[in-house]
């Protein structure tokens, strides 16, 4: 899939000319939304279907520097899915050279309109195949 491209806006950046660490994580939203819209499952789709998914768990491993006007590239796979729980694996590199910025993982799980887990299998059968079938295996 094509990867989700951002480009580092100046107030995104520190007194140093480097781009605060906080927008890593914005960014993984931003290439999550995107990823959901071009696979069909957009999160407007999502919630007016009345799954609401949100995040258990974030994190970034910090490799390389990125700077204003910096363009991003950001691909995600599907680490793992089960119906319930939802691993994302982020890589964000450096357009103009490859270099590798930041690597990072988002945990999802699946809620209903009263916070209660949904059966996605039972319940969403046609989103919970997408899902399984973008279903990327961890390179060793």
């Amino acid at each position: 899939m094509k990867p989700y491209v951002h480009r580092v806006q100046y107030y995104e950046t520190d007194k140093m000319g480097i781009t605060h660490h906080s927008n890593y994580f914005r960014w993984m939203e931003e290439a999550r939304v995107d990823f959901l819209d071009r696979i069909g499952w957009s999160y407007d789709k999502l919630e007016e279907n009345g799954i609401f998914s949100p995040v258990t768990a974030i994190d970034c491993r910090y490799a390389n520097s990125t700077t204003f006007a910096d363009e991003i590239e950001i691909r995600i796979a599907v680490r793992e899915f089960r119906g319930v729980r939802l691993v994302l694996e982020y890589t964000m590199q450096k357009c103009s050279d490859g270099t590798i910025a930041c690597t990072g993982h988002s945990e999802h799980c699946f809620l209903n309109a009263e916070g209660k887990l949904i059966r996605l299998k039972k319940e969403y059968p046609d989103f919970y195949q997408t899902m399984v079938d973008l279903i990327e295996p961890e390179e060793k």
